[in-house]
């Protein structure tokens, strides 16, 4: 059985980016010196924000988009052992271009 989620409303999956293992000198950082990461990719996305006139607002954001959001933003869940959060929209602080 395969494990799909698909986000609802103006809802946000996304899978964080592995924490730096090394100092930028060369120094390898320990499991509990490593920084939480900020930084995820766009596994799915969800229709819009359902707004007031009855329309959908369309997400910014598109699968495979690299994202930055808040240290505490969305929920944490697992899918197949893998961490992921699911965020709202308005919770991502910037997309990374380039």
């Amino acid at each position: 059985m395969s494990t799909t989620v698909r986000p609802l409303e103006d809802r946000i999956l996304v899978k964080p980016l592995d924490a730096e293992t090394k100092t930028s000198s060369g120094l390898f950082l320990p499991e509990s010196a490593k920084e939480k990461p900020m930084q995820g990719k766009v596994v799915a996305v969800g229709p819009g924000k359902l707004m007031d006139n009855g329309k959908r607002q369309e997400p910014l954001v598109r699968k495979g988009d690299t994202v930055v959001f808040g240290k505490y933003a969305g929920t944490e869940i697992e899918i197949k052992n893998v961490k992921h959060i699911i965020v709202r929209e308005n919770e991502l602080l910037g997309l990374i271009e380039g």
